[in-house]
């Protein structure tokens, strides 16, 4: 019996866009609601939201196989990618990626001996279904997912080298972090932000991987869409809620 078939990888090669939203609240029964709201991926975010691994866990166990898990760490290091794919997680955002070094040893981290570094330990994890998946081990760098993050003037530099590396599925570009690394903190629209991000976008889509970003405005995700991004984040679970709340709110005291 092989590793389970990772269909969000599928659809990026397919070059299919594939929707999804940030998971920030670090609450298993919000995140099971929101499993059949229509997404092709949920990201739960260790980065910015207090999603350690159980709780990445027990998000994980509650969205199941409605649609496809991404999980976004705080940080980049080995052994926290170990931790998530022993999970079950396929699909991993590392954040933060400044050299081509960093990048490869995430390649490593995700994928079994010879190929990687990925320490085999599949007998006692929920990857696996802890052990009844014979085949796990000879099977499971096929189906993992690797999309790493960029948001600095030193990630884009090192985008050539990383796009030239095998491994990597995909290339993700965070709009918030390059505008705050290029003199723009919280101003995304400024034009000299728009221009690295979609020069930095294309070279992503000419190279074959799938580019990724994450905006809140439709017009916005309409058009990266159009220019051949594939992977859109295009909300979040915080967003939402507060946003939802207060027009709920305020309708009620105008009417």
């Amino acid at each position: 019996m092989p590793a389970p078939k990772n269909h969000l990888k599928v659809a990026l090669a397919a070059k299919r866009p594939q929707y999804g939203l940030w998971l920030n609240l670090a609450s298993a029964y919000s995140a099971e609601a929101l499993a059949g709201a229509g997404y092709d991926w949920l990201l739960i975010d260790g980065e910015h939201g207090p999603n350690a691994i159980p709780d990445m866990l027990a998000q994980a166990q509650t969205i199941g196989t409605r649609c496809n898990v991404v999980v976004r760490p705080p940080v980049g290091e080995v052994r926290m990618i170990k931790q998530i794919l022993d999970l079950g997680v396929q699909t991993i955002l590392v954040p933060m990626i400044e050299t081509a070094e960093h990048a490869a040893q995430m390649v490593a981290a995700m994928h079994y001996p010879p190929k990687g570094t990925r320490g085999v330990g599949a007998a006692v994890a929920r990857a696996s279904d802890f052990g009844r998946i014979t085949d796990y081990l000879t099977t499971a760098n096929a189906e993992t997912c690797l999309i790493l993050q960029l948001e600095s003037r030193a990630g884009l530099a090192a985008l050539p080298a990383i796009l030239e590396m095998e491994g990597v599925d995909g290339v993700f570009i965070g709009p918030s972090d390059l505008a705050a690394d290029m003199g723009f903190p919280g101003n995304t629209a400024a034009p000299e932000v728009q221009s690295a991000i979609d020069t930095a976008l294309r070279a992503i889509i000419a190279s074959g991987k799938s580019a990724g970003i994450l905006t809140f405005d439709p017009a916005a995700a309409a058009r990266y869409r159009d220019m051949g991004v594939t992977f859109i984040g295009v909300g979040g679970d915080i967003a939402i809620l507060v946003k939802g709340a207060a027009a709920l709110v305020q309708k009620v005291r105008e009417s």
